[in-house]
């Protein structure tokens, strides 16, 4: 129990370190010049309390020491540190700063943001104003036929079949050129179609009505001058005027019923010639048979359906106005029917021999497959000299 140990012998403890009867070497190493940063630029020399580094050197050595444990080491810059991503997390996450660009979590490149600033550095720029515009900085050159095409987002040009494939993967199949023809056929057939319509329904009336005013002018000139006509007249020949008053119609009426003679025209015929031959107004007995157009051509005949027993029908010649009465209506019969010509009318009602007027016209509107017939009797022939009739008058 008296004898001494060998390690307070020896100026040591248990751990190794200095105890408090030893030899002076174990406080050596921070006892001398330098050794708490004395020498060193902007250092001083620490003084610290003994026992103060016993243990790892940690934050209570560096306040024992009297200096900030912060402060021993260099902080970490600001910008380096970024929390770790976690795909997992349903928590809000911190958007990417405006104008810079956004990296992409797959690891991608990140692709440049359109409102960011150019490249710095002239190299760079020319750089980049070489791949939007070309060389010198003006519009990039256009490719020649002949010069393969480079497929957009590679550097790369495309062989001469994958060209020529694309070319012709780029042209119309053989079934859309064919759509293609069937349609601007079914179009062009459309249009002429209409124009044909416009032509029938609208210009042929136009040019009808010209022709027919001018040979009613011409007529009324002639009788105006006291030019007789002979009592036969030459085909396609006016010789009087027919007046519809309910109908507001005024028209000539010229010899035969020739299309293109007289009814397309825009005149009325006389049925005065061949097996249709009928009399002639002035005659003492007979049936004075006309022809006109319903539709085109100044269709003068259009309205006839629309006349009543007792409307008017004049006939005005050289000398004499001849007034007939509507007296009945046959609205469909076919064209070869002629017995509605006779000099007594089969299906008029007449019984006997009269002075009578019959008017023929196609049925129904727009076709010639029918007939329509009118018929009426003479109730007056008044002379030029006594004036215009009643029935023109009111």
């Amino acid at each position: 129990m008296t004898a001494l140990r060998p390690e307070r012998e020896s100026g040591a403890d248990g751990r190794g370190g200095a105890g408090d009867q030893g030899t002076s070497h174990a406080r050596q190493p921070y006892e001398g010049p330098g050794a708490f940063g004395e020498g060193r630029p902007g250092g001083r020399a620490h003084a610290p309390a003994e026992g103060a580094y016993r243990g790892r050197p940690g934050e209570r050595a560096y306040r024992a020491a009297g200096e900030p444990y912060a402060t021993a080491r260099e902080p970490l810059p600001r910008s380096t540190y970024q929390p770790p991503a976690d795909d997992e997390t349903v928590a809000l996450r911190v958007s990417a700063p405006s104008g810079g660009a956004v990296r992409p979590a797959s690891g991608a490149a990140p692709s440049p943001d359109p409102a960011a600033p150019p490249p710095a550095g002239r190299a760079a720029r020319r750089k980049a104003a070489r791949g939007r515009h070309g060389r010198r900085g003006g519009a990039a050159r256009p490719r020649a036929p002949e010069e393969p095409e480079v497929p957009h987002g590679t550097g790369a040009p495309l062989s001469r079949v994958e060209a020529r494939r694309r070319a012709r993967a780029r042209k119309p199949s053989a079934g859309v050129v064919a759509s293609r023809v069937i349609g601007e056929l079914f179009i062009t057939t459309g249009v002429l179609m209409l124009l044909f319509v416009t032509y029938q329904l609208w210009w042929t009336n136009v040019r009808a009505h010209a022709q027919a005013d001018k040979a009613a002018s011409s007529l009324q000139d002639d009788w105006a001058d006291g030019r007789r006509n002979p009592g036969a007249f030459e085909p396609g020949q006016g010789f009087a005027l027919l007046h519809i008053p309910k109908l507001d119609v005024v028209v000539p009426i010229a010899e035969g019923v020739s299309s293109k003679g007289v009814l397309d025209r825009g005149m009325v015929g006389h049925y005065g010639s061949g097996p249709l031959k009928t009399a002639m107004p002035d005659d003492r007995t007979g049936n004075f048979g006309l022809a006109g157009h319903r539709n085109t051509h100044g269709e003068p005949f259009r309205y006839i359906n629309r006349l009543s027993p007792g409307d008017a029908i004049v006939v005005e010649t050289q000398d004499k106005y001849f007034v007939y009465k509507m007296a009945s209506m046959l609205p469909v019969t076919s064209p070869s029917n002629v017995s509605v010509l006779d000099p007594v009318p089969r299906g008029s009602g007449f019984t006997r021999p009269g002075r009578y007027i019959t008017l023929t016209t196609c049925t129904p509107e727009f076709t010639s497959k029918y007939r329509l017939i009118v018929w009426g009797k003479m109730v007056e022939e008044r002379p030029r000299s006594k004036g215009k009739p009643d029935a023109l008058v009111s």
